[in-house]
C-alpha cells in the first residue's frame, strides 16, 4: 500500500507539469543540435541547457564520457553525459537513455511554422526534435523531478544517459561509451531507450532486424538520345536491376510474427542525378537499396544474392555494375520477452495507460542494438505520435507526462 500511495503522489505531481513540458521543449528546440556532417555545430549547446534542467531537478552527480572529434567547433568533442540519483539499494541501476542530436528540418515549405520555434496547439507541441528525442529526455527528467519534489527515494539507483551522434552513426555516442567503459552497465540493470514506440503505448521493442544499405553504380556509355545504338544506356540497365532486386522478397520470404512488418524488406530508395538534360543517354547511373533483414537470415546470404543479380544484369545489358555497402549492421540477440526489465515496463504501462503492452521487433535501428550486442537486455519504448524526421514533427503533452509516470513507476517498484 505504501508503494501505491507513493506512486499516486508522484503521478499527481507529474500532472502539474504541463507548463514545465512546454518550457523545456521550447528551450531545447531553440538549440539545433545538428552534427557537423549535417551542417551543425554538434550537441554542446543543448547539453549545457540540459545541465541547467538537471541541476533544477536535483541530480546527485554527473559523469562525462565525451568523444573526441576535431570537426566539432570549440569543444572538439561530442558530449555523452550520465546523471545519477542514488536509490535505496545498489543491486541494479535503472537507465533511461536519450539522445541530444536531431535531424535537419528538411524542406522548409512543408512546415506550418518555424522548425526551431515551438508551436503549441492544445495537447500538441510542434517543432524539430520535440518527439525525436526530446520527448524521452523531458519525460525522464520530469520523472526524477517529481520523486525529488515528493521527497521520495527510488528503489534502485537511477541514471539518465544523454548521448550524441545517434542520428549520424552512433560511433561517437553509444559505441564510444561501450568501448571506453565496457563495464558501465550491469547484467541486472534495467536499460530503457525511449526512442521508438506506438501511438497507443503497447509496443515494447525487444528485437531489431539487420540493416543493409546497398549502393549500385551502373556504367554504360553516354550518347545522344537520337542515336541510342552508339551508346549503352546505364539508366535502362539499372532499372532492370531494380526490378530484379524485387526477387529478394521471394528468396528471403520467411515471416516472424514478433516483427512489424513480419518479413524482411528490400526497398529501392535514393536515386542520384545522372544526366542534366533529356536528350542524352546516361553513361552512369547510381541508386540505393535499403534492406531490413530478419535475424534468421545471415546478411552475407543477402549480399550473395544481390551480387548474383548484378552479374546477371551486367551480362544481359553489357554494362559494369559495382556494389558498395554504406551500412551493414547485423541483428543483435533479442531481449527475452520475460526479462525483468520487460515485465517491469509492461506492468508500469498497464498501470499508467490502462493498456496491455506486448514485446515486438522492428525494422529500424536504435542504440539498444549496440547494448544487446554487448550481452545486455534493453527495451525501446515510448508512447509517441510517430512523426520523427517528418515536417511538422510533434509530440503530445499528455504522452510526455504519461511516459514520465511510467518511468517513475519503474523507479519506485521494489
Amino acid at each position: 500500500m505504501q508503494e501505491v500511495a507513493a506512486a499516486e503522489r508522484v503521478f499527481s505531481r507529474i500532472d502539474s507539469y504541463r507548463n514545465e513540458v512546454i518550457r523545456l521543449q521550447k528551450e531545447l528546440t531553440a538549440i539545433p543540435a545538428l552534427a557537423p556532417s549535417s551542417g551543425g555545430e554538434g550537441e554542446w549547446k543543448k547539453a549545457r541547457k540540459t545541465r541547467e534542467f538537471m541541476d533544477e531537478a536535483g541530480f546527485d552527480s554527473v559523469k562525462e564520457l565525451n568523444c573526441p572529434d576535431e570537426s566539432v567547433p570549440d569543444m572538439k568533442n561530442h558530449p555523452n553525459h550520465i546523471y545519477t540519483i542514488k536509490g535505496r539499494k545498489s543491486g541494479r541501476t535503472i537507465w533511461i537513455m536519450s539522445h541530444y542530436d536531431i535531424v535537419p528540418p528538411g524542406e522548409r515549405r512543408l512546415w506550418n511554422s518555424e522548425p526551431y520555434e515551438v508551436r503549441v496547439e492544445g495537447d500538441e507541441i510542434y517543432g524539430r526534435g520535440v518527439e525525436d528525442n526530446q520527448q524521452g529526455m523531458v519525460s525522464s527528467i520530469l520523472a526524477v523531478k517529481a520523486l525529488k519534489e515528493e521527497g521520495l527515494i527510488p528503489e534502485y539507483d537511477v541514471s539518465l544517459l544523454f548521448i550524441s551522434d545517434e542520428e549520424t552513426g552512433n560511433t561517437q555516442g553509444i559505441q564510444h561509451i561501450l568501448k571506453e567503459k565496457p563495464d558501465l552497465f550491469g547484467k541486472d540493470d534495467y536499460i530503457l531507450v525511449p526512442d521508438s514506440g506506438s501511438d497507443d503505448g503497447t509496443a515494447v521493442e525487444v528485437a531489431e532486424k539487420s540493416i543493409l544499405w546497398a549502393k549500385f553504380t551502373t556504367k554504360g556509355r553516354q550518347a545522344h538520345a537520337s542515336r541510342p545504338h552508339s551508346g549503352n544506356n546505364a539508366f535502362r540497365a539499372a532499372s532492370f536491376l531494380v526490378v530484379k532486386l524485387n526477387d529478394l522478397y521471394k528468396e528471403f520470404s520467411l515471416h516472424d510474427p514478433i516483427f512489424d512488418p513480419q518479413m524482411s524488406t528490400f526497398e529501392p530508395t535514393k536515386k542520384e542525378i545522372n544526366v542534366p538534360n533529356i536528350n542524352t543517354i546516361p553513361g552512369e547511373d547510381v541508386f540505393y537499396l535499403d534492406c531490413r533483414v530478419l535475424p534468421s537470415y545471415p546478411v552475407d546470404k543477402v549480399k550473395e544474392k544481390i551480387e548474383l543479380f548484378a552479374r546477371e544484369i551486367e551480362k544481359d545489358f553489357k554494362v559494369q555494375i559495382s556494389v558498395e555497402y554504406p551500412q551493414e549492421q547485423h541483428a543483435a540477440p533479442a531481449t527475452p520477452s520475460d526479462a525483468p526489465v520487460v515485465k517491469a515496463l509492461i506492468e508500469a504501462i498497464r498501470e499508467v495507460y490502462k493498456v496491455d503492452a506486448k514485446p515486438i521487433g522492428i525494422g529500424g535501428g536504435t542504440v539498444a542494438a549496440y547494448v544487446r550486442k554487448a550481452g545486455l537486455n534493453a527495451v525501446v519504448w515510448s508512447r509517441i505520435n510517430e512523426t520523427a524526421h517528418q515536417p511538422n514533427e510533434h509530440c503530445s503533452i499528455s504522452n510526455v507526462l504519461g511516459d514520465a509516470k511510467v518511468f517513475a513507476h519503474i523507479m519506485l517498484q521494489q
